[in-house]
């Protein structure tokens, strides 16, 4: 058993000062005294917080999970554990039949075995169910109509789908995920008007792909997938790194979302936690450059941002508190994809992930299930 003391316990009904934290696997108590026998972590007031979830995650530290092989999986995990982020979605791209399944492969394997940092919750398929007129970053070579024939055989792997529901024929295959799947179906890369949309939302899909990027605009005539997302409850992720979203819309996003259905992510490519230079994502040559990622189009190609760093703009540019904030990158990832029994905030039973971060949002103590990944408190 251990116990952190001298933290700022970040919980949903808000922060608790002078209690301890105690925990092994899973949290056993939120209390006044430390038990017997007990390690004890002091982390001198700064913030204990539920670890971070990064549901839309490519790569980061020179690898990405189209790479697949699960070298490339242990670096992400390790690298982004570092921030932290205590588990994700390896997140895969519009490529062949051959090379999405070989990245599913892979992810099945290390959703099974405990990595050296983050662990593997799932896949998040981005693609190849997309439109291509919206197609931001992927490859529109690959591109298929959405068909439930195509993940069948990975419904065990995949907890997240992104994809175009006008190319869904009378969204049948929503509808078919919806009754024999978990999975979550987000709109993304999409041409859909504002009906399209609102429709795909009837049917049961519950989460929109990076809001406001790849996907039709919000406009006074034909409101679009943004003024869709925007009227619906419905969780909608977001890259807070003021690049692929001007930082002034950060409150409004707020005002029309309100705090328990905004997702924060990274859409990180392999360049996450790297130096300008030539990278590639999915077959294509990315070109990053003063903390952006572009396709020689001048197209973004994911990101670079870590998940602290979009908490932390995310807190600076609008009303939250800083326990608000965190909860948007780890209770509401962990509830859009169903799995908030369990992980996305510091209560009794559940799982022991937990991070220990300063006002900046810089990480200095990253525990998964229990397992101590990364230490900066010495």
């Amino acid at each position: 058993m251990r116990a952190i003391i001298n933290g700022k316990i970040i919980t949903p009904s808000g922060m608790i000062e002078n209690k301890v934290l105690v925990f092994d696997e899973t949290i056993q108590g939120i209390q006044t005294e430390i038990p017997d026998n007990c390690e004890i972590i002091d982390v001198k007031g700064m913030y204990v917080a539920p670890g971070l979830i990064d549901v839309h995650v490519h790569g980061s530290c020179g690898a990405d999970t189209m790479d697949q092989t699960k070298e490339a999986i242990e670096i992400i995990s390790t690298g982004i554990s570092k921030n932290g982020v205590t588990a994700f979605l390896p997140t895969t791209m519009t490529m062949s039949q051959k090379d999405i399944y070989r990245a599913l492969d892979i992810v099945r394997l290390c959703m099974n075995q405990p990595l050296k940092g983050a662990k593997v919750l799932g896949a998040h398929m981005e693609g190849p169910f997309i439109n291509a007129i919206y197609k931001g970053a992927q490859s529109d070579e690959y591109i298929l109509k959405p068909n439930y024939e195509f993940i069948k055989n990975y419904t065990d792997v995949i907890k997240l789908v992104s994809y175009a529901p006008e190319m869904d024929k009378d969204y049948s295959f929503t509808k078919e995920v919806k009754e024999k799947t978990d999975i979550t179906l987000s709109i993304g890369h999409t041409n859909a008007t504002y009906h399209e949309a609102k429709e795909a939302f009837r049917c049961g899909c519950s989460h929109v792909t990076h809001l406001f990027n790849a996907m039709t605009p919000l406009n006074h005539r034909e409101p679009g997938v943004v003024g869709a997302a925007l009227g619906s409850d419905v969780f909608t992720e977001f890259i807070a790194d003021k690049i692929h979203v001007n930082s002034v819309l950060f409150q409004f996003l707020l005002d029309n979302k309100g705090k328990d259905k905004i997702v924060l992510i990274t859409d990180s490519m392999r360049a996450g936690c790297m130096k300008d230079g030539v990278y590639d994502l999915g077959g294509q040559a990315v070109f990053v450059k003063d903390g952006a990622a572009r396709l020689e189009s001048g197209n973004l190609a994911g990101s670079i941002l870590t998940l602290n760093k979009a908490v932390y703009n995310f807190l600076k540019h609008t009303n939250m508190t800083l326990g608000e904030a965190i909860h948007l990158a780890s209770l509401n990832p962990a509830t859009s994809i169903g799995i908030s029994n369990c992980k996305g905030s510091l209560e009794i039973g559940k799982d022991a992930d937990i991070s220990i971060f300063d006002e900046q949002m810089n990480c200095y103590l990253t525990i998964v299930e229990g397992r101590e990944v990364y230490n900066q408190l010495h």
